[in-house]
């Protein structure tokens, strides 16, 4: 593999990738998409995708991004494990991915790393990640039949897991530290009127309580109004996320939150490289949006490749 250079590498299997990995096979190129976990990114723990184009009737996220992986096989995308990335260098045409176990080579690279949940920081958060904490509902939430569970968090992603714990949990408590929900629209509208949800306005959890297992929250008043104790057997943490930048930072430029910075074609500051997905800096966090930088950055690594070999064109 060491030896081998190929027209593109595309890294990362979430809906960015595999759209970037579709277009490029199909045009016929060098191409391997390489991923560290089983395809379809964070999208693929998603129970319900409403807002796809092209879908009037919902599709589990799962379903919508094996489809994706079919796919783009179909084409002849060959989809390899692959070690974390621990590093990316220019060698002036050729692009180094460093890993573990050896390194691979591109003309292009098409990042497609996504990002992963933010922890809290809290007392008893590690202590009992697996134990009564989780960050994925639809991987977890058939263990809390019957339960009384907390959500953290008010987006789009907190109101959407929160209303899959309907179907096994007894009650649902949202704890949200601004007082109205930050998801709008049908989403806001679910959560407020269902009969198995509650909500915990103006708080933030100040620590998890538990003995074998979680057994309660300590909740603190974010107007100084003091602190409440509240009874949980479990508690699911959607508050943020993290690009997954950490390996390839002072090689590639990113922004203060560490996701990658591109110009308008999707290309980054190291020539030969794109950025697509989530992991970009001003993605929306959509399947959709996704989607339309994978094709494009797949299209402007193509272009690259091609220029340099005086293929392209014009």
């Amino acid at each position: 593999m060491e030896d081998k250079v190929y027209d593109v590498i595309v890294v990362g299997g979430g809906p960015a990738g595999l759209t970037a990995g579709l277009y490029l096979a199909r045009a016929r190129m060098d191409v391997v998409l390489v991923e560290k976990q089983l395809t379809g990114g964070a999208p693929a723990l998603t129970e319900k995708i409403e807002n796809y184009p092209g879908f009037p009737e919902p599709i589990s996220g799962f379903e919508l991004v094996d489809r994706m992986r079919r796919q783009a096989e179909g084409f002849g995308l060959a989809i390899v494990p692959f070690n974390p990335l621990e590093g990316l260098r220019d060698e002036r045409d050729v692009k180094v991915l460093q890993t573990a176990e050896g390194e691979m080579k591109a003309h292009a690279v098409v990042l497609a790393v996504g990002m992963r949940p933010a922890t809290l920081g809290v007392p008893g958060e590690e202590e009992f990640h697996g134990k009564g904490v989780s960050y994925c509902a639809t991987c977890d939430g058939a263990f809390f039949k019957d339960a009384v569970v907390a959500v953290v968090g008010g987006g789009n992603g907190a109101v959407e897991e929160a209303l899959f714990l309907t179907r096994f949990a007894s009650k649902v408590i949202i704890v949200h530290r601004r007082d109205r929900l930050r998801a709008g629209g049908v989403l806001e509208e679910r959560a407020l009127s269902h009969p198995k949800m509650a909500f915990k306005w103006k708080k933030t959890v100040k620590e998890i309580r538990g003995d074998q297992k979680v057994s309660g929250l300590l909740l603190a008043d974010v107007e100084g109004g003091g602190e409440e104790e509240l009874a949980v057997e479990g508690v699911f943490m959607y508050v943020g996320n993290i690009p997954n930048t950490g390996e390839i930072k002072g090689t590639i430029d990113l922004d203060e939150k560490g996701f990658i910075l591109t110009d308008e074609a999707l290309q980054t500051n190291m020539k030969g490289v794109f950025a697509a997905g989530d992991v970009r800096s001003g993605a929306v966090w959509q399947v959709a949006s996704a989607v339309g930088d994978g094709a494009r950055a797949a299209l402007r690594a193509q272009f690259h490749v091609e220029s340099l070999k005086g293929t392209a064109y014009i």
